[in-house]
């Protein structure tokens, strides 16, 4: 059964006009395992000539004997297929000599295991490309999901294939507005699953064959054999070696420790130990650091950016004994503080962009005081102070949370904005929505969520 392609067409563009574009082109294609690439690779080459070779982690002699064997299939030449090829030059030297009637493309999925496995192709591949690929037809397209490699190997000014490029494309998750559409199961519950596992598209695809999230969560999550036991880990241990560190790392960042300092206390490391552990986090989009909007940029504290991983070594990593031993009496811990947590990001980092559109996001804190969200729009000296909540917003309660949030917003130094509004946003119900708005109040709750 082919499965729906959703969203993408910002990217199907682009891969579109590289086609259509004068010269040979060079395409590298990257992101996380399951982010989608094999399929955007599928959607692009439908209906087009040309080579597809999805890479093993093999021996180089294996691999360039593989892809030999497709390059030979598709140009009906039994001479190339008995050849003798042992090296990347030799095969791309045959490819850059080869004469082409059309546009034609070359596509090496899952290519970091070529060059995990072999340096060298990067060079063979740079010399041919300089030789003759680049004034040819041919369409290279490179994809891979070991981000360490792709960045440091492929993409890295040091990197033969630099300069060389045509397009690069860091495929990130879906948005809510098209995650949620994988989904059959209540808007509460889809809220739930998206902000414990983001927009990963084989995630989504695994989500979406359950009724409702907590049978999700308890065959997928709290199950030895369920499809989200081992990911983290293992996504972990194909991009770092010292996996210990990065868990405990993760595990004490999932459990609130968000400065250097009690991070480094929690794993019991050295504080100036732990930044380059941090540095290569945020380089491959597991960790974030956030300062706050309009304050002391030298405040910064860590969160996990990808959530799946944020939910597992908050929820699964320090119950793995029970799991591992199918403990009967093992119960999900309470989730609501964390998707609490989640939601203000939610609110900042995707929700507040289609309803406060032109405005810069973030997050306010100083001390003891915090503010959700506070967005700024330069153009119009436009301030917006927001207050986020999980549950449902009595009327009384909106408007305490409402006098509260005028009090700290006094304490951001946000002079310069004369136009000051207040929000309120909510994940369930806000009682007298319309008549907060009426008083001049940003109001959204779950269901305006839903129709976004």
């Amino acid at each position: 059964m082919i499965r729906e392609f959703i969203d993408r067409e910002e990217e199907c563009a682009l891969l579109e006009r590289e086609w259509q574009g004068s010269g040979g082109r060079l395409i590298i294609l990257y992101g996380r395992r399951r982010i989608g690439k094999t399929r955007l690779i599928d959607e692009f080459i439908r209906d087009k000539p040309g080579i597809l070779y999805i890479a093993e982690d093999a021996s180089p002699h294996i691999q360039i004997t593989q892809l030999k064997v497709r390059c030979a299939e598709y140009f009906s030449d039994p001479l190339l297929a008995g050849l003798d090829i042992r090296t990347w030059d030799q095969l791309f030297t045959y490819l850059a000599q080869k004469p082409l009637s059309k546009r034609t493309y070359l596509v090496i999925d899952e290519f970091t295991y070529l060059i995990r496995n072999d340096p060298s192709i990067l060079s063979a591949l740079q010399k041919s490309w300089d030789r003759s690929i680049t004034g040819s037809d041919w369409c290279l397209l490179l994809s891979g999901s070991i981000l360490s490699l792709m960045s440091d190997l492929a993409l890295s000014s040091t990197s033969p294939l630099y300069g060389r490029r045509t397009r690069d494309l860091l495929l990130g998750p879906l948005r809510f507005s098209d995650a949620k559409r994988f989904f059959h199961f209540p808007f509460s519950d889809s809220l739930k699953v998206y902000l414990s596992i983001g927009g990963v598209p084989e995630y989504l695809l695994s989500a979406g064959e359950y009724d409702d999230c907590v049978s999700f969560y308890s065959a997928e999550f709290f199950n030895r054999y369920g499809y989200f036991y081992h990911e983290p880990y293992f996504i972990l241990s194909q991009e770092f070696r010292e996996l210990k560190v990065y868990q405990s790392i993760l595990h004490a960042i999932a459990l609130g420790n968000t400065s250097p300092t009690s991070i480094a206390q929690f794993c019991g490391l050295d504080t100036r130990h732990v930044y380059p552990y941090m540095e290569s986090m945020i380089r491959l989009g597991l960790v974030e650091k956030e300062v706050p909007i309009l304050g002391n940029p030298r405040q910064g504290i860590y969160r996990i950016r990808d959530r799946v991983f944020d939910f597992w070594y908050r929820f699964v990593f320090p119950h793995r004994q029970e799991i591992e031993t199918g403990h009967s009496d093992f119960h999900i811990p309470d989730m609501n503080p964390f998707f609490g947590r989640q939601f203000e990001a939610f609110v900042r980092d995707e929700y507040a962009g289609t309803v406060l559109p032109g405005y810069r996001t973030g997050h306010w804190w100083h001390k003891e005081d915090e503010i959700d969200l506070v967005a700024v729009r330069d153009t119009s000296s436009s301030v917006v102070f927001g207050e986020c909540k999980w549950g449902d917003v009595s009327l009384s309660d909106a408007k305490k949370l409402i006098t509260r949030l005028k009090t700290k917003s006094k304490l951001v130094r946000a002079e310069k904005y004369s136009h000051r509004k207040f929000a309120l946003f909510s994940a369930g119900t806000i009682e007298g929505k319309d008549s907060l708005r009426n008083d001049g109040y940003l109001v959204f709750d779950g269901a305006d969520i839903e129709e976004s």
